[in-house]
């Protein structure tokens, strides 16, 4: 009898490998996202209790514990409910804060029955539970006696651990995750199944009752669509109307960094129309439309985009499109995004009000995050995602036809980027070719003394004018560019000129004013170069006065290095802009630019 008494007793450990934690299917997607230890970043779990939970949803517990599994599992449900009510919030009296929260979950428990009470849990106070912060505003007035103790899960110690500034994790798990927003997606999938079996009678499909429209939507694409389901596989969907009504999202948008495609469940739309909403915004996202801004209008490059895609979508046949989508025109088919652009900027105050997925006036590319955290940048990923999806496209048969200009961008997006050394040194081939060496007698070989009876010319550099050989640099010394990228950029172009036997180059420091240095030999610029100024940024004198110089060759090319925090040039001979990766000419630039990180 004893023996069998003990084997009804679990650490949490044995809890989880025999799988006895069972979690109500409404905090099914807590669960998912919630991390379970037994030591967290302030430390193990609690000495004489079950459990901590923290705002990042770490739920620590006491690893040497034996309770029933009925205890454990009440444990899991009291911290998963602390996530999904948000009872992290910073309090004057902790303690007393901490005992209103558990309180409230005690009664929530009890009222919705998701999980039974251990056999030892004290009985509920005869007192109104309404809110959390009335329950904390009545022990703050009156008090807390023995009857409202005894409802935390971490003994005598608060189940609830605030971090301040000096215990803040340098690694945290769950960063940034909307815990109340899972816990509504349960309750919904929850209330639509009570729904369901009320009104047939019978359980609906498991495998159906746990997907909404949308993502359903998004399975489609991963098992039935290769060109996008390589994509849609790593991008979450987020239907809390909270959420969206905040964002001012009315049907749907996308967030590259986060992942996340948001969708408004208050409209209504069937499969076929779902799977063209889904589809759009991950084009989006699959053709880098955000990042091809370059300083164009948000909103109109947005609507230029959405004619493309939608034109495509149509094209293609994938769903059909929902009411909400406007942006269509026969008459577009074929432009490209930026051809659209150039139109739509004609008119710009009426093209202002038309509509996106998002709304009137508004993009459906949000902008919220800093880029993706897969071991990989977010463009080599889309690369590579659409390249695959399109080759599998084209082995499987009956899958469709694709439009031929998506198909030139899917191949033009697989690419990869010329890296800004090799443009830069093209560029100096284009201007400077190699000096050719030919035979003189003037010079006498040096083969000459083995055979002095046998005259032989020596090797000599083609006569030319070595002073229009040269080029100008006009650096931007202003406060905002960056000093080791300065020396970066120099040191590339000292390389290069060297290669070239670029005998001297112009350089002109320019911040509020312009700073004539004179000509230096190409190496005298990685460590004789005295920077003066560190002012404004008044590009236009630089090259004033270059341009008008005697002694500076009139077919001299420009080399400007600059952060693109100036106003726009006006300049009349080649030229070419040397730019820190992520900066941006506040103008359309004539001569090339050249990125360097």
């Amino acid at each position: 009898m004893k023996k069998q008494t003990n084997q009804q007793f679990f650490t949490i450990g044995e809890m989880l490998k025999q799988k006895l934690l069972v979690v109500p299917p409404l905090l099914k997607h807590l669960s998912e996202r919630a991390n379970l230890s037994s030591r967290g970043a302030f430390g193990p779990g609690p000495a004489k209790g079950l459990a901590f939970v923290d705002s990042e949803g770490n739920i620590i517990c006491n690893p040497e514990r034996r309770e029933r599994p009925e205890t454990w599992i009440h444990a899991y449900v009291h911290c998963l409910l602390h996530l999904a009510f948000s009872h992290f919030k910073k309090k004057a009296d902790h303690e007393k804060w901490t005992m209103a929260c558990d309180l409230f979950v005690a009664k929530f428990i009890y009222e919705t029955k998701i999980c039974p009470f251990p056999q030892d849990y004290p009985p509920l106070p005869g007192v109104s539970v309404s809110t959390e912060e009335r329950l904390y505003d009545n022990f703050l007035t009156t008090g807390i006696t023995a009857d409202f103790a005894g409802y935390g899960v971490a003994g005598l110690e608060p189940d609830i651990i605030m971090f301040d500034e000096k215990s803040q994790p340098k690694w945290r798990y769950n960063r940034g995750i909307n815990w109340p927003a899972l816990f509504a997606r349960g309750l919904n999938e929850a209330l639509e199944d009570a729904v369901t079996q009320i009104g047939s009678g019978q359980t609906s499909n498991p495998e159906r009752k746990a997907l909404t429209p949308a993502q359903l939507a998004k399975k489609w694409f991963i098992n039935s669509y290769p060109l996008l389901g390589a994509l849609a596989s790593n991008f979450e969907i987020n239907e809390d109307p909270a959420i969206c009504d905040t964002l001012d999202i009315a049907v749907a948008a996308v967030c590259e960094a986060e992942q996340m495609i948001y969708y408004n469940v208050r409209r209504q739309h069937d499969q076929d129309e779902m799977r063209f909403i889904i589809a759009h915004e991950l084009l989006h996202v699959a053709l880098r439309h955000a990042n091809r801004c370059r300083g164009r209008d948000p909103f109109l490059w947005n609507v230029a985009c959405d004619y493309v895609i939608n034109g495509w979508l149509e094209e293609m046949d994938v769903g059909k499109p929902p009411s909400e989508i406007g942006l269509s025109d026969p008459e577009l088919k074929g432009l490209s995004v930026e051809e659209i652009y150039d139109r739509l900027t004609r008119t710009i105050r009426r093209m202002r009000k038309l509509a996106t997925l998002r709304g009137i006036g508004l993009g459906d590319m949000l902008d919220r995050g800093a880029g993706f955290e897969k071991g990989t940048d977010l463009d080599s990923f889309c690369r590579e995602a659409m390249l695959q999806g399109l080759l599998l496209h084209r082995r499987q048969p009956g899958r469709g036809f694709l439009p031929a200009g998506l198909i030139e961008e899917i191949y033009a997006l697989a690419q990869p980027p010329i890296p800004w050394d090799v443009e830069l040194a093209r560029w100096f081939d284009e201007h400077f070719s190699l000096r050719e060496k030919e035979r003189s007698y003037s010079r006498s070989s040096r083969r000459q003394s083995a055979t002095p009876d046998i005259p032989r010319p020596g090797v000599a550099r083609k006569a030319e004018m070595d002073d229009l050989r040269t080029f100008g640099v006009i650096l931007d010394t202003s406060g905002s560019m960056d000093h080791q990228l300065m020396a970066k950029a120099l040191g590339s172009i000292v390389s290069y000129s060297l290669a070239r036997e670029i005998p001297m180059v112009r350089v002109v420091f320019c911040d509020a004013a312009a700073y004539d240095a004179g000509y230096m030999r190409p190496e005298e610029l990685a460590w004789r170069v005295e920077i003066k100024g560190r002012g404004g940024t008044v590009l236009q004198s630089g090259v004033d006065f270059l341009e008008s110089a005697e002694d500076f060759p009139p077919d001299g090319p420009l080399l400007i290095i600059t952060d693109g925090q100036c106003d726009k040039l006006t300049i009349k001979r080649e030229h070419a802009f040397l730019l820190p990766r992520g900066k941006w000419l506040p103008f359309n630039p004539i001569g090339k630019v050249f990125k360097f990180s």
